[in-house]
């Protein structure tokens, strides 16, 4: 039996490697271009731990290649080969990058390992470091344990999955270098979320930028100004009135188990600055809509959720949510006299200047609201055979099997799945302190993490 010849996670040696990646996250946060991450300093460290049993230095079965597409910038894929031509299963996803983070907010230090109890805290534990050191730590004892199995096992290891400013340095240079080709012949599983459970769908995101000016004046004679930062306040409100009753819950995101429903909101703020008391001209307000299914109310009828997160409708419906947005802000203009305002001094037109808003572009206009490139969401195939092991593995060794679905985006999953992989998704850190300060995970989970993997590979043997 394969988990018989694996047994159970070696735990000394997880810490004592996830201690090591801990202490160069520092390094790797994903923030430019004032923060470009060094994955070569983790890479090192899979190096380490993995090369001994590689057939470079003749130690071992693992084929091991170090893929750089950006100078210091590594991806690493591992193999231990099977017997069966074509038999290949994958784990992928365990990005060797993090989120930023600010010692000056956590209760303890955020680039060394720290272990409370069954809690091993520092940046990346939960995301995505911990899986490293998890996967790499299956690689070495199929490196050193050489169990016969059918099964081709590969583990990717991948540079530059929190920010997507900077492109073809991770898994989408591999995929176009033709890396990762013959990983389409079996099951994908995408290592990356939490809570044990599978992540079986995501929302896609739309970002906007509602720029709103105002008229600038002294803060002392407000009556004379149009303050753009209580206009934007308003506004936003506005519009997020009409989003949810346009875009209500829908019932198959149940189906799915999404925490919330599609959502659009404010995440930035911006202005020209100036002083206290000076009224701004203008100010620009960034967000996102996080969307279920694009717009719950033209989801085509007869259509599964997969078949529908697949279909080109999808470029259609963003197009429309967008018109809808910009339809909102374009009632809000022509009616401005309207909106909600803060006061007998919060007006938003000034009719003895006959004013409205300062000139932009063709016409006067009170706001404007533009676009980014949106991103789709992803519905992992319930029907394949990759979900159905991941889900018995996870009753197996948790307990009960409940999937689940995230707002969030995870647009390198659907380009996986765009370019043919059959990608299923789980992890085993907790989503409570996703790109949270004081974040953590629990060793107990990453045992459990490491029998799950045991139970998929034995159950691809069939």
């Amino acid at each position: 039996m394969v988990k018989d010849i694996l047994g159970d996670l070696d735990t000394d040696s997880f810490v004592k490697l996830l201690s090591k990646l801990i202490d160069e996250s520092k390094y790797v946060q994903n923030n430019p271009p004032d923060l470009i991450p060094e994955e070569d300093r983790i890479v090192k460290h899979v190096l380490d731990s993995l090369l001994p049993y590689s057939t470079q230095t003749g130690g071992g079965p693992l084929i091991v290649k170090h893929a750089t597409y950006f100078p210091g910038r590594g991806n690493v894929v591992v193999e231990y080969p099977g017997t069966v031509p074509g038999k290949i299963l994958s784990f992928v996803g365990m990005h060797m990058d993090v989120v930023t983070a600010n010692p000056n907010d956590w209760d303890f230090d955020p680039f060394t390992l720290s272990i409370d109890g069954d809690k091993l805290r520092g940046r990346g534990t939960t995301d995505c470091l911990g899986h490293v050191a998890l996967i790499t730590e299956l690689m070495k004892r199929l490196g050193e344990t050489k169990p016969k199995l059918k099964s081709t096992v590969v583990a990717v290891f991948i540079a530059n999955e929190e920010n997507t400013a900077i492109s073809g340095v991770g898994v989408d240079a591999m995929v176009k270098d033709g890396l990762l080709n013959k990983l389409k012949d079996g099951p994908l599983f995408w290592i990356d979320t939490a809570d044990k459970q599978p992540c079986i769908g995501t929302g896609g995101i739309i970002p906007w930028k509602l720029r709103v000016a105002g008229k600038l004046f002294h803060s002392g004679l407000a009556h004379k100004a149009i303050n753009p930062l209580e206009l934007a306040m308003d506004a936003v409100k506005e519009i997020q009135l009409h989003f949810y009753r346009d875009f209500p819950p829908h019932p198959k995101e149940q189906i799915y188990g999404f925490a919330t429903p599609s959502t659009m909101k404010p995440t930035q703020w911006h202005y020209p600055g100036g002083g206290i008391n000076q009224i701004p001209a203008e100010c620009t307000i960034s967000g996102d809509v996080n969307s279920i299914l694009r717009v719950s109310n033209l989801l085509p009828t007869g259509l599964t959720f997969n078949q529908f997160v697949g279909c080109q409708l999808l470029e259609l419906l963003v197009i429309d949510v967008m018109k809808k947005l910009q339809g909102y802000v374009d009632d809000i203009n022509n009616n401005i006299e309207r909106l909600e305002s803060r006061g007998p001094v919060s007006k938003y037109v000034l009719p003895d200047e006959d004013l409205r808003g300062r000139f932009i572009g063709a016409s006067f206009h009170s706001l404007t609201i533009s676009f980014d490139e949106a991103m789709p969401g992803v519905a992992c195939d319930l029907e394949s055979r990759g979900f159905h092991v991941l889900s018995k593995a996870t009753e197996e060794v948790v307990g009960h099997v409940k999937p689940y679905a995230i707002t969030g985006s995870l647009p390198l999953i659907r380009d996986l799945q765009d370019e043919g992989f059959d990608v299923q998704t789980s992890g085993y850190g907790l989503m409570a302190v996703y790109h949270a300060k004081n974040e953590y995970c629990l060793l107990s989970d990453m045992c459990q993490g490491y029998k799950v993997f045991l139970s998929i590979i034995s159950q691809l043997e069939d």
